[in-house]
């Protein structure tokens, strides 16, 4: 069901709800006022029935003088009845009066209270004890009150078609008012629906910028924002992956061309195969990298408890065995004084987060001629900061602005082996660990990488 008729018909729905609760009131109060009423003028009726004909004595002697059976009744369809002492009836209006309803409350009359009860059909009646000379009577009335019923159903008839009236225009309100109601999500629709990969930088209107729906269009264009800084992402990862793979393959088979066109000698044929061996080794280090950064980016199998020491150490040992001339230094900052585990816990992936921390020693042992120091310890009660600082020949901000984009490489890094992959990767590794990486950096003044990653409570 389409939102519009769904805001309509809920719309309707309680409108209607409260007419009827509403009309049902004013019915229902009406019904008992008429009620109250009618018991009044019955309940006055019997006091003028008791004032005539038993304070007079009229009863007494059986003589009602001038007055007639029908003299006294004043209300449609009126019956009159009295019982004198020991419920002897006494009187009535009406020789075929079923007294039956009348003798079964007889014992409930009390002096100053009516009784009220209902009799045959429509009709209703009232009971009341009347003491006189030491004597107590019982004085019933009953009566058919056609003028109330009357208005009580042209009460009815008018609430009914009040609210059959007032449902149409309830319907066509709604509808309208919904209408109103999704016309910018309608017109927000039609924008998105004019978005596509080829015109990302498209932005969705926001209105009047302070309600839901431009709260809405706000969070849909940071969404876009973030779409497009993605694709620009992607297309020039492409791009520099293309080119970066082109080179060691158009090398490659370059290189096997020309041994097979002119390598007459074994001598030539095995310079062509060490050529080709170096482009296919260069060719799997890019395809390799290239993976763990799509292994980073993809669904991580569920973390365990790693030791961030261990992780550090295993890294240092590979930093060590790759360049034995350099100088790996590693230093304890800060930790808790009074820990129950072991401090340098946290939830992770420890392949991923060795991987993370050789990229960063690996970066400062390659650019640097001076020893790298590493450096583990606490920052906050909850937060582990491993920190890699050099004395390389460091970063212009320029540079630094682009340093964790895929196969980017600063102008120090020509010439000396790499695809510009390791930074991001890092960098990626980090964040899914839910921790921060920040690099910063001087001209002639050497490169620090700083890692802040969630401990485990200690």
């Amino acid at each position: 069901m389409l939102i519009r008729n769904k805001l309509m018909l809920r719309f309707t729905l309680v409108v209607l709800a409260i007419q009827v609760s509403f009309s049902a009131f004013i019915y229902y109060f009406n019904a008992s006022t008429r009620a109250q009423r009618f018991e009044h003028r019955l309940g006055t009726s019997a006091t003028l029935a008791g004032r005539l004909l038993i304070r007079p004595g009229k009863l007494e002697t059986g003589q009602l003088g001038s007055l007639r059976r029908r003299d006294l009744l004043t209300l449609p369809e009126e019956q009159i009845s009295i019982y004198g002492p020991g419920g002897a009836l006494r009187y009535s209006s009406a020789d075929n009066i079923d007294q039956g309803p009348n003798r079964a409350r007889l014992g409930a009359l009390q002096p100053g209270r009516l009784v009220s009860f209902r009799a045959e059909g429509r009709r209703e009646a009232v009971g009341r004890a009347y003491d006189h000379d030491g004597a107590r009577y019982a004085i019933f009335v009953s009566a058919d009150d056609q003028v109330g019923w009357a208005r009580q159903h042209q009460l009815g008839l008018l609430l009914l078609l009040g609210n059959v009236g007032a449902l149409a225009l309830t319907i066509l309100a709604g509808w309208y008012f919904a209408g109103a109601a999704l016309a910018p999500v309608a017109r927000i629709g039609r924008q998105a629906g004019r978005i596509s990969a080829t015109n990302l930088g498209r932005r969705l209107s926001e209105g009047n910028g302070r309600d839901e729906l431009a709260q809405l269009a706000r969070t849909f264009n940071t969404m876009l924002a973030g779409l497009e800084q993605a694709f620009e992402a992607q297309r020039s990862f492409l791009a520099h992956a293309s080119h970066e793979l082109r080179t060691p393959l158009t090398t490659l088979t370059g290189t096997l061309e020309t041994a097979l066109a002119y390598d007459a000698t074994l001598p030539d044929a095995r310079e062509s195969l060490a050529h080709s061996l170096d482009a296919a080794r260069h060719l799997q280090g890019l395809t390799a990298s290239l993976l763990a950064l799509a292994k980073a980016d993809g669904t991580l199998p569920p973390f365990s408890p790693v030791r961030l020491d261990e992780c550090l150490g295993q890294a240092l040992d590979f930093a060590r065995a790759k360049y034995p001339g350099r100088e790996f230094r590693l230093a304890f900052g800060a930790l808790p004084t009074e820990a129950e585990a072991d401090v340098f816990m946290l939830p992770g992936n420890a392949e991923l987060l060795t991987t993370a921390l050789l990229n960063l020693l690996d970066n400062a042992a390659k650019y640097s001629a001076g020893p790298v120091l590493a450096e583990l310890a606490y920052e906050g009660p909850a937060t582990l900061r491993v920190r890699v600082a050099d004395a390389g020949p460091g970063l212009s901000p320029e540079e630094l602005s682009h340093i964790y984009e895929p196969l980017y490489r600063a102008a120090g890094a020509m010439g000396r082996p790499g695809y510009g992959l390791g930074l991001p990767l890092t960098q990626r590794i980090v964040r899914r660990h839910e921790g921060r990486l920040e690099l910063t950096s001087a001209v002639g003044q050497g490169t620090a990488a700083t890692v802040w990653l969630p401990a485990s409570p200690v």
